[in-house]
């Protein structure tokens, strides 16, 4: 009896132990979670949204430098309305680290926002339709034709297909026209900030949500992290091997194809790359403007330091390569091609290292 008694000891003590094992499961709190929380609060609500508040900003900006010229075609006017234009630029082109949410919705913008405002290249026959037809020139109608939008086109009214275009070479249809598509411009990115805005479509709070049980975007917390990952991943890969690539050796690897340069006929393309990168910079400090709060690089550091400092160095050398690039892209890809391609080869780096290193650690 009493090793019988034992026994049952023994079998009630290690039914204990199997539901104190339980009641850890069901209980289990990740040790991580603040830290996740914190970082993908921080990079939500102060790189994100607060990245898309100054795009909005100075879309409107834009507009206004826009409506100024076309009342008063003067050459300073028209030197005021591009500076608006590359002003605008850069913050969508730090906005290209995060590519995902309202500004990836089919149903938003006419396919989306991202080709809404960002569609290249410019189908100048399109356009051309347009200006011929002598129909009104609306923000309506400009949205209605998604080939001839956005940057680009505002960019070839502006500077023309040289860059060199005067005031006195804008016609007053042009001038319609570019009106109309800095009001489709800052609409769309209105509806961008909208779609985000904890006080219209919400989308930040997914992310301040990652992990709850009825959040269907981010399941988990490392969901949430592994989409910022991927978006800086995406838009490395993109500068260094489309941006970069296809002007450089062409789409199809045929020879220089200057043709297939973004932003051009501003020549802003360097400040384009540069900005693109500084994307995934804000996103894996977790910085903007003043702001000094968590990211990615918190959650890297407190389990691979060295990782971390690699990735820090190649972001900033990726940069630096970038800028050390001479004169313009165009110019660059036929008479300065080792430094381009050093470029390409730093931005390569970081990309492979994001991919490789960064993304394996989030998922783990």
């Amino acid at each position: 009896m009493k090793r019988r008694v034992l026994s049952l000891g023994f079998i009630a003590m290690a039914l204990a132990l199997v539901n104190c094992s339980n009641n850890d499961d069901t209980n289990y709190v990740d040790p991580n979670a603040s830290l996740y929380s914190n970082v993908i609060s921080n990079v939500a609500s102060n790189v994100v949204v607060e990245t898309y508040k100054t795009l909005n900003q100075r879309a409107t900006a834009l507009r206004t430098a826009i409506n100024t010229l076309a009342a008063a075609p003067t050459q300073d006017n028209l030197a005021a309305a591009r500076l608006a234009w590359s002003a605008t630029r850069k913050p969508w082109e730090q906005s290209e680290g995060f590519l995902y949410g309202p500004v990836a919705d089919d149903a938003l913008g006419n396919g989306g926002l991202d080709p809404a405002m960002d569609t290249w290249p410019v189908d100048v026959e399109a356009m051309n339709n347009i200006l011929s037809s002598g129909q009104p020139i609306t923000a309506n109608v400009i949205a209605s034709n998604p080939e001839a939008r956005g940057f680009h086109l505002i960019e070839f009214l502006l500077w023309g297909e040289n860059g060199t275009k005067t005031v006195a070479q804008i016609t007053a249809r042009e001038f319609e026209y570019l009106k109309a598509a800095a009001e489709d411009l800052q609409n769309n990115t209105q509806t961008l900030i909208n779609g985000w805005s904890s006080s219209a479509g919400n989308y930040v709070a997914y992310f301040l949500t990652a992990g709850n049980a009825n959040n269907v975007k981010y399941p988990s917390q490392k969901a949430a992290l592994e989409e910022f990952v991927h978006g800086i991943i995406t838009i490395a890969d993109e500068v260094a091997n489309t941006k970069i690539q296809e002007p450089l050796n062409g789409p199809n690897g045929e020879g220089v194809s200057p043709q297939a340069e973004e932003s051009r006929f501003s020549k802003n393309s360097l400040l384009d790359f540069a900005d693109n990168i500084r994307s995934v910079q804000n996103v894996y400090l977790g910085d903007y403007n003043a702001i000094d709060g968590k990211g990615l690089t918190d959650v890297v550091a407190a389990r691979n330091p060295q990782l971390d400092a690699t990735i820090k160095a190649k972001i900033s050398e990726a940069i630096t390569a970038i800028e050390a690039i001479p004169v313009s892209f165009t110019d660059a890809i036929y008479n300065n091609r080792p430094a381009v391609e050093n470029a390409q080869e730093k931005v390569n780096e970081l990309f492979n290292l994001l991919q490789t290193q960064l993304l394996p650690l989030i998922n783990n």
